[in-house]
């Protein structure tokens, strides 16, 4: 058996995980995903973990937030006016929603979390709900194809 190399295209399974022990995402029971090294389909640290991998080997990587959904920027949370959301929405903390946000002169859609919600003011969370954290994941290697 040779090792994965870049390029392969490989079956694999895998669940990621917080530290915590919560799972955040998995391939479906029973149903690995079949992709190509390289490709950019998986986060490109998991990919890189696969190189050198033989079929039936199991590993776990620990991904550094700067090689997932990047660090925690507190420059990212913001209070915005209440009236913002006119009668369209009642903001509540925990709710995650659909916000234009404008940057360098266009508009762009973005999730943001609503933090809290005050009268007047509602504090909002443009960061990816899983900045800064660490993922771990646990990845099979099934196969090797070329």
């Amino acid at each position: 058996m040779r090792p994965v190399q870049l390029f392969d295209l490989v079956s694999v399974s895998y669940t990621a995980t917080l530290s915590s022990g919560e799972v955040i995402d998995a391939t479906p029971e029973g149903k690995p995903l079949t992709l190509a090294v390289g490709s950019g389909q998986i986060l490109k640290a998991v990919e890189a973990s696969l190189l050198g991998m033989e079929s039936g080997q199991t590993k776990t990587v620990h991904i550094q937030p700067e090689d997932a959904f990047g660090p925690y920027d507190q420059g990212l949370v913001q209070e915005v006016p209440r009236g913002i959301f006119a009668d369209r929405i009642d903001p509540k903390p925990g709710m995650i929603l659909s916000l234009n946000l404008e940057q360098n002169g266009s508009s762009h859609q973005v999730p943001a979390t609503v933090l809290a919600a005050g009268k007047e003011m509602v504090t909002i969370d443009y960061n990816h709900p899983l900045a800064g954290r660490i993922i771990i994941y646990t990845v099979t290697l099934h196969a090797i194809g070329n």
